[in-house]
């Protein structure tokens, strides 16, 4: 390992492989070059969701890189927004920005933990819901026809709220959204203890049919009889059976009854599973799937999971603490992850899944003689970001002299001869492939404008094969939206 001192913090970096020659690439990033986990190397996020369109996979989480930003301690009061991540071969991931929650729907105290699904209506168009937790006393829904948006808040109030005749929930949040074959919503969500109840079974969590138009109620509250829940409520429809995912408390398991089966550890990952949701009675606890990432190598922390489909691969995204150290803090900000689990889907059952830093491998490699955002990248050193609420204009920029991203698995050819990109500043771009060096600089552009344009030069060197890609900003203050190779 090498220490190196930055802003008087101490950031720790894994010299590795990849790095052939790193006399031109300083080394402040947070995240490792070889991790593919947290997904994002810069931005605190959790609660995890996602969803699929036209070949990429769209993950939306609790910014609380917001909170990051005006709190020391994440307290969570301070965060009115979500963000947005997107990849193809689920290494390299772009940013697409924030959705501003609180403009977007003003009436709201927070927005946290977003549950998202998408249906195609009469319109002929895909639809994506998207439900939020309103701090913890109800639960929002905005809605766009593309998954980056422009969203709309077409309630102009809460789909849930605390104190809806029949609801008996103290703290209806943390939503989980599905759509069964049939077409027909669902949204499970809860958290507290009913008054008369006890830890074992709080009487908290509940399940409802969501009207035609996925923006009203059309059944009673449910109960879910989820053994020692605490929070994060999340749906899945597989296989012709309903599946609920939950979070359990830090509370040690006093009253487990033996139908439950083993114990589940404490605030692990469960599943209940029916075919019947609105009949109480017909939800099987089927046991726990993810343990707390403190028992897996990482800080103790609460937990939220999502299981999602993906190019025929189940995958689980979670949150673990793993930044923060590196970014100089211990104030609870967390970062989205995603690894591999196997899910029996003739049985409907859940493999145990692991925390890793490694993630899942890519399945596919980048393309870059089409137009790749520059916010597309493993991980960075001192990049932040322009334009965040435009997910069609936003860019990085270079924080520092010498800023850098990292791609992986860029397909290069040497039919490419030209690079192109748009951008603004007074500096330098530079394309490295593989190692940072004068010898591996494939391409550099000058730029000096204030206004985003693009420029376009001959690359320096033609490659074939499957390379790593470092994009390098000489100067401060350097803004690149997009790049393609030609």
């Amino acid at each position: 390992m090498l220490y190196i001192t930055a802003e008087k913090k101490i950031v720790k970096i894994k010299i590795t492989l990849i790095l052939v020659v790193m006399s031109e690439l300083k080394l402040n990033n947070w995240k490792d070059l070889d991790f593919g986990n947290p997904i994002s190397g810069n931005i605190f996020c959790a609660d995890p969701t996602a969803v699929e369109f036209e070949g990429r996979l769209y993950v939306y989480g609790t910014n609380d890189h917001e909170q990051y930003l005006n709190a020391e301690k994440n307290t969570y009061e301070k965060i009115k927004s979500l963000v947005c991540f997107s990849t193809e071969d689920m290494v390299n991931w772009t940013y697409h920005g924030q959705i501003n929650i609180g403009k977007i729907a003003p009436w709201i105290m927070n927005s946290w933990a977003p549950s998202v699904c998408k249906r195609i209506e009469e319109d002929g168009l895909t639809h994506f819901y998207l439900y939020f937790s309103n701090s913890g006393c109800g639960i929002g829904v905005i809605t766009a026809t593309s998954p980056l948006g422009p969203w709309s808040d077409p309630l102009k109030k809460p789909l849930i709220n605390y104190d809806m005749p029949g609801l008996n929930s103290p703290a209806p949040f943390d939503p989980g959204v599905c759509i069964d074959d049939n077409g027909t919503g669902w949204l499970a969500f809860g958290g507290g203890v009913v008054e008369g109840h006890t830890r074992d079974l709080p009487g908290c969590s509940k399940i409802i049919r969501l009207g035609k138009d996925m923006l009203s109620i059309d059944s009673d509250f449910v109960d879910l009889e989820a053994p020692y829940f605490f929070e994060a409520s999340e749906l899945n429809f597989i296989n012709g059976t309903y599946v609920y995912t939950f979070n359990n408390c830090w509370e040690e398991r006093a009253k487990w009854q033996d139908r439950w089966g083993e114990k589940s550890p404490l605030c692990s990952m469960a599943y209940m599973t029916t075919k019947t949701p609105l009949d109480s009675k017909s939800w099987v606890y089927q046991g726990h799937y993810f343990k707390n990432p403190g028992e897996m190598g990482f800080e103790f922390s609460n937990n939220h999971t999502h299981l999602e489909k993906f190019q025929g691969q189940w995958y689980l995204f979670h949150h673990t603490m793993n930044l923060q150290k590196n970014a100089g803090s211990d104030g609870g900000f967390r970062s989205l992850a995603v690894d591999k689990i196997e899910i029996d889907e003739n049985a409907v059952s859940i493999k145990m899944a692991q925390a890793t830093n490694k993630g899942p491998d890519a399945i596919g490699n980048l393309n870059p003689d089409k137009l790749v955002s520059g916010t597309c990248m493993v991980t960075c050193s001192d990049i932040i970001y322009e334009n965040e609420e435009n997910p069609k204009e936003i860019a990085v920029k270079s924080k520092e002299d010498g800023a850098w991203t990292f791609l992986k698995n860029v397909e290069l050819s040497n039919t490419l001869k030209n690079m192109e990109i748009e951008a603004k500043g007074n500096g330098t771009i530079c394309f490295y492939a593989d190692s940072v060096s004068e010898e591996a600089c494939i391409g550099k552009i000058e730029i000096n404008s204030i206004n985003y344009e693009k420029c376009k030069s001959e690359l320096l060197k033609n490659l074939d094969g499957i390379h790593n890609l470092f994009i390098l900003f000489t100067k401060k203050d350097c803004c690149l939206k997009n790049w393609t190779l030609i």
